[in-house]
């Protein structure tokens, strides 16, 4: 009997059948217990819930993730998500180890992360969230997003040093991973876990009690130090990760969204307060000199800020949940710039009120009565709007972005209140010395903001590169407002001075560093 003949496709053959894969784990256990097929592999999920001082976590084996993206892809599908939204992306870092044999030689690094939320200790999302959109379970310790609570502020984004939330158009709301927590209820792994080819992400249980800086493997990947938010997302590798590790797309140079909603809110408000602090306080004690009347004054300064107010509704992606934004008051700077502003809009509107009450049928003669009261309502008034510009500049402070630290922010934000209101005054007075002290105010403000514009950090490098033109425009605006100043021609300088305060806000927003994982798009 002649012995069969082998090629080599039956050699090939004969190979795939002998290597050991997880698909042909699976295969061999479901051939032995078809019941394994309700899991995709139980070494992959805890077999029991986390005790006391634990919480689920993500952990992923840097020596088996390939980039593939089938994690991307299934937790894609199985979600349900929109065409360009991801809960799960998949970057690369790179950089260089001494080769053992040559220590003067380096030998390029590169390695694939993939990252979704890390379901941190202390979610920054959550601390932010002016309407209690996050709760983070006190058993599994997973931050899920409430949909039926977000009114699309997207402060969250803002929040998040991985930029983990995302905003979804088509619903106006802000959606994230929240790790398949329905399927782990009922003993199945996540969508992510489930579809990786290599088993590279599983789900473990991870102490909660841990030091200040507990992550270093993630802030070496990520660039952010890891203490702020305390994220639990494991990253083991057999080989130590090189010290000089850098994110591949590290030196791309993106511009952020405008948010033009909230430059709009922000220079709005802040001029129309200028305008009434110089009307209501400013102009009693230097006296008018002019024929521009103080109450006129006042009526615009009040329009400015109303007009700041409305703007800022079209930034909401559920302007009609706004109402919710107070539950938040105790932990979110957000809650409290928009309860604080909100409540000094009626008390400006009643300080600018009694000039004009003569003129109103029927209750005109309740101007007298009503004048009484003007001067303590103004105080309170100035002092809640006061309270809310320093909210607005702690909103973006409590970031923790270089570009927006608080010399910055609140230095841009109380500068446009004092130019606002010494301008009004030397418009309203016409005296010469208070248009000096607008312009040494203005050309502080100037320097101030560029010298932000010098250096090798992100947002200088924005300012010089994709946003040049912006920044020249800052430049021409300002230098321009600053010479009618000097030249006393007040009108016509608070108009460009309020145009080039909404460049400066817009530069604001779109020149800001933006921390991120390595490969998460960054708009």
């Amino acid at each position: 009997m002649t012995e069969p003949v082998h090629t080599l496709i039956d050699e090939l053959i004969e190979s795939q059948r002998r290597l050991d894969t997880p698909v042909a784990r699976f295969a061999a256990q479901h051939e032995l217990n078809p019941s394994a097929l309700r899991s995709f592999s139980p070494s992959l999920i805890p077999l029991s819930a986390p005790g006391p001082g634990e919480q689920y976590a993500f952990e992923v084996d840097l020596d088996s993730c390939t980039g593939c993206k089938a994690c991307v892809a299934g937790c894609h599908s199985l979600n349900g998500l929109d065409e360009n939204e991801t809960w799960r992306d998949v970057g690369l870092v790179l950089g260089s180890t001494l080769q053992p044999f040559s220590p003067s030689a380096l030998q390029p690094f590169a390695q694939t992360v993939t990252t979704a939320c890390h379901h941190c200790e202390d979610p920054a999302c959550l601390n932010g969230c002016p309407v209690l959109a996050y709760e983070k379970d006190p058993t599994t310790g997973i931050v899920v997003h409430l949909d039926d609570q977000c009114i699309g502020c997207s402060y969250c984004v803002l929040k998040c040093p991985y930029e983990v939330p995302k905003y979804n158009d088509r619903l106006g709301i802000v959606r994230k991973c929240d790790m398949c927590h329905g399927r782990l209820a009922a003993g199945e792994a996540p969508a992510c876990v489930q579809a990786c080819p290599t088993e590279a992400i599983a789900i473990v249980k991870v102490s909660t009690f841990r030091s200040e800086n507990p992550n270093p493997e993630l802030a070496a990947l990520s660039g952010v130090d890891s203490g702020y938010t305390r994220p639990t997302t494991r990253y083991i590798s057999k080989n130590p990760l090189p010290a000089n590790l850098r994110a591949a797309d590290a030196d791309t140079l993106r511009p952020q969204h405008a948010h033009y909603a909230l430059v709009l809110l922000l220079v709005l408000t802040q001029l129309g307060l200028g305008v009434m602090l110089a009307a209501t306080a400013g102009l009693p004690l230097v006296g008018v000199r002019s024929s521009f009347s103080p109450s006129a004054l006042q009526s615009f300064g009040l329009l400015l800020f109303t007009a700041g107010l409305v703007a800022s509704v079209a930034h909401l992606g559920q302007p009609f949940r706004a109402w919710r934004v107070f539950l938040g008051l105790r932990r979110s700077w957000l809650s409290r710039e928009a309860v604080l502003l909100g409540a000094a809009f009626p008390l400006l509107a009643f300080t600018a009120l009694p000039p004009l009450l003569p003129a109103i049928p029927l209750i005109g003669h309740w101007s007298l009565a009503i004048g009484h009261f003007a001067p303590i309502t103004s105080i309170a008034a100035f002092l809640l709007a006061g309270s809310g510009v320093f909210c607005s500049a702690m909103i973006y402070t409590d970031t923790r972005r270089h570009f927006w630290r608080l010399s910055q922010t609140l230095g841009r934000m109380t500068g446009t209140v004092v130019i606002a209101a010494l301008a009004a005054i030397a418009l309203a007075t016409g005296a010469a010395e208070w248009s000096v002290y607008a312009s040494l105010a203005l050309a502080a403000k100037l320097t101030l903001e560029h010298s932000t514009a010098f250096g090798t950090s992100t947002s200088a490098r924005l300012q010089r590169g994709p946003l040049r033109r912006l920044w020249g425009t800052r430049i021409i605006m300002g230098g321009t407002t600053l010479m009618l100043f000097f030249s006393h021609h007040m009108d016509i300088g608070l108009f460009f001075f309020a145009i080039g305060e909404l460049v400066e806000r817009t530069l604001f927003f779109r020149a800001v560093d933006s921390p991120k994982m390595p490969g998460v798009p960054s708009a």
